[in-house]
């Protein structure tokens, strides 16, 4: 289970009222260029940064967005993966988001707003605001916000009065938590309680997130289910199949091994199809499909592989994804926060880092060596001959391309890694 550091809005023991009317003045000082009366919190302070390089209109945002027809919404609830998790958020959120004139809000990885529900009076309030089912409540639309800033930043954000980048949410404060795919680690989306500035709460936050995680635990319940489902439909066709095999599900998690040590998953290529493909910790392999996922077949004599290249993408906070492209085919591994950080560090020094370097890159504590291995391990299993050690670095003989954007800051906006946030 992940662990988040809470960082509640208003400071503890601070009057919200009074509170907001300083922000409100720092507000104010940061557009026009003078001298704030006090800094805003890093996260806000670059969240504001991103929106003045975007030229964001403080006063109205963007107003291009449109509400999706009712059959695209329809179809984007479909595709999200949050369904299964929306009884355990509504359960969780929606009688506290009517007693304390909230609305719960749910958005998918792209910030589209999916369901909304809670409080009428404050429905009607966000209805004049646009916050509706259907329009898209990210940064670039409407500027610093709970929800848009919480996909950015990759962690529970509580965003009060005049923390938002647009003036007209002044009168608002929300908290928002990330919902991940248990399968890949992928973020699909933020759960969100929003309300009256005047409802603001130090336990709010903690509430989200609580809830968010009980969800994740629910979707993680139920790809573990799945995945008894496809072991147990497996071990008949691994039987008759003679040599090292493996049954994975679609996302490369492992049902079933015949031959082989216990693995729990293998990143598959790229649109996954059925023939050769090479795969970084097992070789070149035949790759089948069966009920539910593919029946993956080791090449006993493993041909030359060749020369091999990998491209590291951390353009989007998002989407960080490691693609190894060798003779066999191209396949991508979507990486974590944690993992995204390790390997932009080792793409920036490829003659490698000690397990005492990592750490003062990721954590500046030249102590914590033990997080570390135990991090490279699970890389190191997943992918293989990508990754040797002593010390950590990518393999000697592979082409290594990072792509990152072009302002130092954008590079994981997430990351508080003393290695990428250094001046």
């Amino acid at each position: 289970m992940r662990q988040e550091h809470l960082e509640a809005a208003v400071p503890v023991g601070a009057d919200p009222r009074r509170y907001a009317r300083v922000l409100a003045r720092v507000h104010e000082a940061a557009l026009s260029g003078a001298s704030p009366p006090a800094e805003p919190r890093a996260v806000i302070g670059a969240s504001w940064q991103r929106m003045r390089r975007l030229g964001l209109d403080p006063d109205h945002g963007r107003e291009d967005g449109r509400p999706l027809p009712a059959e695209d919404l329809e179809a984007r609830r479909r595709a999200s993966g949050l369904a299964d998790a929306l009884p355990i958020l509504r359960g969780g959120l929606i009688s506290v988001a009517e007693e304390a004139a909230h609305i719960m809000v749910v958005v998918d990885g792209d910030a589209c707003v999916l369901w909304r529900e809670g409080s009428n009076a404050v429905r009607h309030r966000a209805d004049r605001l646009g916050f509706t089912e259907g329009v898209s409540w990210d940064e670039n639309h409407v500027g610093t916000n709970a929800i848009g800033t919480a996909l950015v930043a990759r962690r529970p954000m509580q965003v009060y009065s005049a923390e938002h980048y647009v003036r007209s949410h002044h009168a608002w404060t929300c908290a928002a938590a990330p919902l991940h795919d248990p399968r890949d680690g992928r973020l699909l989306g933020v759960v969100d309680l929003s309300g009256p500035a005047a409802t603001v709460h130090a336990t709010t936050l903690a509430l989200v997130d609580a809830v968010a995680k009980l969800a994740e635990s629910q979707l993680r319940n139920a790809h573990l289910a799945e995945l008894e489902r496809l072991r147990a439909a497996a071990l008949p066709v691994l039987s008759k199949v003679p040599g090292r095999a493996m049954v994975t599900d679609e996302h490369g998690w492992v049902a079933a091994v015949s031959g082989l040590a216990p693995l729990d998953r293998v990143p598959l290529p790229r649109g996954c199809a059925p023939g050769e493909a090479w795969l970084p910790s097992l070789g070149t392999c035949q790759v089948e499909p069966v009920p539910g996922g593919w029946l993956v077949r080791v090449t006993e004599h493993d041909t030359e592989r060749g020369t091999t290249s990998a491209v590291l993408d951390v353009r989007s906070p998002r989407d960080c994804t490691l693609t190894v492209t060798g003779p066999s085919g191209t396949w991508s591994y979507p990486l974590s926060p944690r993992h995204a950080e390790m390997l932009y560090v080792l793409a920036c020094h490829r003659d490698g880092r000690s397990a005492a370097e990592l750490a003062l890159d990721l954590f500046g504590d030249a102590e914590r060596t033990v997080t570390v291995r135990a991090e490279m391990s699970r890389l190191r299993r997943r992918l293989g001959t990508i990754l040797a050690r002593r010390p950590y670095r990518f393999a000697d003989d592979l082409e290594v391309v990072l792509e990152r954007p072009e302002a130092p800051e954008l590079v994981l906006p997430h990351s508080t890694a003393p290695a990428l946030r250094r001046p």
